[in-house]
């Protein structure tokens, strides 16, 4: 018999059935396509042996003057500076000059649990503080930097490195350094009376509302960094100070005038360097207007106040209820409300900059939902995809009802994307339906317009240009570099990356006969494994009959017959010898996947000896 070329789609298709997409894939973890073909996707390497505390949601990297290539990490209790794989925590603090407390410390006899008091308040679970000048109190002398463990209001818990030797109360004059509020890892629902807006859900009913995770977000004003926590105020990192030192508030600087004291994104402009706050408080007041832009002047961080005499300002969108993000893309900086996309483009004059709808009834997902690959500006929404160009557009997606029919939509905020540009591909990475981190990506290839797919918990993504590789956060509290080798170093124990590809349902005349195939060339090659003998297994699928799902039957040896392993030695380029097997369905499908450690293999185009067989 003449042999049959397997040559399927590329890109994986979910919006069909099995049987409707015989053409193409169906089902992926850990592949990607070049040249329309399936492979398994690189590694990653852990960046160092340090880890930073929370779940990191902002990554950003930048080189100072000095030449130092820093990356400003921005997690849900801390924001760090990493260099050479050292976290440095730069986290601002809310009472930069101290609060003086007078033997705050109680301690009791045989428990590391210390109870401080300080009836002024202002923290909250899991904040830090830094204390000074403490003498000692039961046999503990507190100093450095600790965790509130617990908080009353005007009192709360520290755990101290070790046990007290006595139960007392005391401390003498003490330094308390209070760090910026901390903020959660996920949406936290919140139910109950009052949790939800007036009118909201049936009279004497509870509404149900969220407090939402801590996101950042950063840019760079030259060789310094400005960020801010969503709702937080402005903070000034200067890198000339040095990596030690913490940020500060920008109201605080030399000459501040204006500054905003809220904000929910931050950005500076390749324009001139100015600072934009998206969603910040109204001039002169203290009120936070979700739907407001303002502006510094032009080069100056620190003056905020619009005058005839520099171009600082504000504007005001219309459609929406808040601004969601921001970025930056050619001549023009894109701003997404909850509702709409606008233009924002410098003017220059009295106006300085204005603004102009480019889309309306367009949604996205979170604050970090949207990437710019290949002079195109590519976001996820709250039920489709889309794309600017010069036009907004939706983005054809054939994994859309496969995505947003498995998302947790109570941490859709959670959604981030992120563009790896040596494959042209735009990743955006999503909670499932089922879990409350994030353990799912989808991939668009916008070179060869095709998607696919899989499991893998990130929670941050940064793609390479001053660093060598993609960099991503991990929560092993950790930093990884992406396409870095073949293999999962993600905890300093190397293991093996399961990656799979599985086709839909093939068949002969239609599927009214069965199909037997006793011949598989199997075209794959292993180019770039560092094992000895690198293998992975081709498998045809065959279903039997309606509803008996998958059955490889086994030959008269024993041995199954629908499995191939195929392995060599390396280097090889490729494996197509063929191999006898005993095959026998109405439908089948074929399935490629590795689970060793070291291995990287490519499929080609497998070539099958088929023949119908009877109808039954």
């Amino acid at each position: 018999m003449a042999l049959r070329k397997l040559a399927f789609n590329p890109g994986v298709n979910r919006e069909n059935t099995r049987y409707a997409n015989e053409d193409g894939w169906f089902d992926c973890d850990k592949v990607r396509f070049r040249a329309g073909l399936p492979e398994k996707i690189g590694g990653w390497e852990r960046l160092s042996d340090n880890t930073f505390l929370g779940v990191a949601r902002t990554l950003f990297n930048w080189v100072t003057l000095g030449n130092q290539n820093l990356l400003g990490v921005g997690t849900n209790l801390k924001f760090y500076i990493e260099k050479g794989g050292v976290y440095f925590d730069i986290t601002p603090e809310r009472t930069p000059s101290g609060v003086s407390l007078t033997d705050p410390f109680t301690t009791v006899l045989g428990s590391t649990t210390v109870t401080v008091t300080d009836a002024a308040g202002g923290y909250i679970d899991g904040d830090f503080v830094t204390f000074s000048g403490a003498s000692a109190v039961g046999g503990l002398t507190l100093s450095g930097d600790f965790q509130i463990t617990y908080s009353t209001g005007s009192s709360y818990t520290v755990e101290a490195s070790e046990a007290a030797t006595s139960s007392a109360t005391g401390g003498g004059s003490v330094t308390a350094k209070y760090q910026i509020n901390v903020g959660p890892e996920a949406e936290v629902p919140v139910v109950g009376w009052g949790a939800a807006g007036w009118n909201e859900g049936a009279y004497g009913e509870g509404g149900e509302s969220s407090d939402s995770l801590r996101l950042w977000s950063q840019s760079n004003f030259g060789e310094d960094l400005v960020f801010g926590p969503r709702t937080g105020a402005l903070y000034y990192w200067d890198a000339s100070v040095g990596l030690d030192t913490r940020a500060v508030n920008a109201n605080t600087l030399s000459g501040a005038s204006d500054v905003p004291t809220i904000q929910n994104f931050i950005l500076v402009s390749d324009v001139s360097r100015f600072v934009f706050c998206f969603g910040a408080n109204t001039l002169g007041t203290s009120t936070q207007d979700p739907m407001l832009i303002r502006w510094s002047d032009q080069e100056d961080i620190t003056n905020w106040t619009p005058a005839a005499t520099n171009q600082a300002g504000d504007l005001r969108l219309s459609k929406g209820s808040e601004i969601i993000t921001a970025l930056q893309s050619r001549q023009e900086i894109l701003v997404w409300t909850d509702a709409a996309l606008y233009s924002l483009q410098y003017l220059g004059g009295t106006a300085v900059w204005g603004s102009q709808l480019l889309g309306d009834n367009t949604s996205i997902a979170s604050q970090n939902a949207a990437a710019f690959a290949d002079d195109v500006v590519y976001w996820m929404g709250v039920d489709s995809f889309y794309m600017y160009d010069g036009r907004v557009k939706g983005l054809p997606c054939s994994l859309k009802r496969h995505v947003f029919n498995d998302i947790n939509h109570q941490q859709i905020k959670q959604v981030f994307a992120g563009t790896n540009e040596g494959f042209d591909e735009v990743w955006w990475f999503y909670c499932s339906a089922s879990s409350s981190t994030v353990d799912k990506y989808v991939v668009y290839n916008h070179a060869q317009n095709i998607w696919y797919f899989g499991n893998l918990a990130r929670s941050a993504w940064l793609d390479t240009g001053i660093r060598q590789f993609p960099v991503a956060a991990t929560y092993s509290k950790n930093l990884v570099t992406h396409e870095d080798g073949i293999d999962d170093n993600e905890i300093g124990e190397r293991s093996a990356i399961t990656a799979f590809i599985t086709s839909g349902e093939f068949d002969v005349d239609d599927g009214d006969r069965f199909a037997f195939v006793s011949r598989i060339l199997p075209d794959l090659t292993f180019d770039g494994s560092t094992a000895d003998s690198p293998s992975a297994t081709l498998e045809l699928l065959p279903l039997q009959s309606s509803g008996s799902g998958y059955n490889n039957p086994r030959s008269e040896s024993g041995e199954s017959s629908g499995s191939v392993v195929r392995s060599a030695t390396v280097p090889v380029e490729a494996y197509t010898t063929q191999v006898d097997t005993r095959v026998r369905g109405r439908q089948m499908a074929i399935k490629v996947q590795s689970s060793d450690i070291g291995v990287s293999w490519q499929l080609g185009a497998p070539r099958l000896d088929i023949r119908p067989d009877g109808r039954r």
